[in-house]
């Protein structure tokens, strides 16, 4: 009998809007630009720990494009990284820092940086959730077989690609889905 490799679930997170509270401007979400201005949500390390307590892999997954354009330094967004690491319920974090203009593949809603979470921890991308707060949080789900919940804050943005989507107030509620969904057996 031959022993085939394990497949994960994951949750994928968006950062701005979903772990961390965004500059909003004129209704328009913006990421912090500074460590001093990165102020996580109440309540996120309760519920990433309900995630890792059923099984989920935790994976952000999130647009940068401040360092592209040269209004964010990279150390900055590297300190609000390594903060989101030391709680030791973030499992790895993937980042684009290209600009708007460079075209990359890894830019949600591309799915470069899913895919590569899926090669490198052998995740099961059918039975994995995409948590955004983004129209392309929720279309790079969809592209990557992927659970897309929609964290709606009422931006001033097109929406209209988020028709049918699961919809959540924030992480809480939407952890909250994920669970409910679970084999009963499963849930902790």
């Amino acid at each position: 009998m031959v022993n085939m490799p394990m497949d994960f679930s994951a949750v994928f997170l968006d950062r701005d809007g979903v772990i961390n509270k965004p500059i909003i401007i004129n209704d328009k979400p913006y990421a912090p630009k500074t460590y001093n201005e990165f102020k996580l949500y109440p309540g996120i390390c309760k519920s990433l720990k309900a995630l890792k307590n059923n099984g989920f892999l935790t994976i952000v997954v999130t647009n940068q494009p401040d360092i592209g354009n040269g209004i964010t330094q990279l150390y900055e967004v590297q300190l609000m990284h390594e903060r989101l690491m030391k709680t030791n319920l973030i499992d790895e974090i993937y980042m684009c820092s290209h600009s708007q203009r460079e075209q990359c593949s890894c830019r949600k809603p591309g799915i470069k940086m899913l895919t590569d979470a899926k090669k490198k921890f052998n995740i099961n991308m059918s039975n994995s959730w995409l948590i955004g707060d983004r129209w392309s949080d929720v279309s790079a789900a969809r592209s990557a077989g992927l659970t897309p919940i929609f964290v709606d804050h009422g931006y001033a943005e097109t929406k209209s690609k988020l028709q049918t989507c699961i919809n959540a107030k924030n992480l809480k509620s939407a952890v909250k889905k994920i669970v409910a969904s679970l084999p009963i057996y499963n849930q902790s």
